[in-house]
């Protein structure tokens, strides 16, 4: 396979961006390129659905998460997913020239932030689950357990519903859930709710 100069790629192939989650599953697919760029925040679903969904349909390509989004609770679900890398959308672009490159070698690579703070996670012991929950976390979890849909919970707490699907999101992943039924079960179980007072 010849090798071909990331900087060269564009004039090669062209830019091709997906809309959404599930155009950019059906682009990978249909392209098999050797590394895929995927954002967390998009329409249609995010990339860390995207990601486990390449990943569950056996897709040759290499994740490299571009992002602004540097959490705790974004990285470690796309890293879970199947990213091969997370980079943020301020490095520099011989940085990220490079890790395209290393991507498709089959290197991992993490942006310094990212990788500080996996290290100090894993070197630190994990609080209880009902303390990492922030306020409104919880209170979107409250609404859930009440059978109120995404739509009502962003009228009630005047957000809006990509916000309310982002809380829904760290949820899961603070609790180790897949969905809502399995979010609250786990809720329920640690006391996170059902508390008076």
């Amino acid at each position: 396979m010849p090798v071909i100069e990331v900087q060269d790629l564009h004039k090669a192939y062209g830019e091709r961006k997906a809309v959404d989650g599930v155009e950019g599953v059906a682009l990978a697919l249909s392209l098999d390129p050797d590394v895929v760029l995927m954002d967390l925040r998009m329409p249609g679903g995010g990339g860390v659905d995207a990601i486990g969904e390449l990943t569950r349909r056996g897709a040759r390509a290499r994740i490299l998460v571009l992002t602004t989004y540097d959490t705790d609770t974004d990285t470690l679900p796309a890293i879970e997913a199947g990213a091969t890398g997370y980079l943020l959308k301020d490095t520099p672009r011989e940085e990220l020239f490079a890790a395209v490159r290393a991507a498709a070698a089959g290197r991992t690579l993490l942006s310094p932030a990212v990788a500080g703070r996996l290290v100090t996670r894993v070197r630190t012991p994990a609080a209880p689950a009902d303390e990492t929950l922030s306020a409104r976390e919880r209170e979107v979890l409250e609404l859930v357990a009440k059978g109120t849909s995404n739509r009502e919970i962003a009228a009630e707490l005047f957000i809006s519903e990509a916000t309310v699907k982002t809380h829904l999101t760290h949820v899961y992943a603070k609790l180790g859930a897949k969905d809502r039924a399995a979010a609250v079960a786990v809720a329920y179980q640690r006391g996170i709710l059902g508390r008076t007072g």
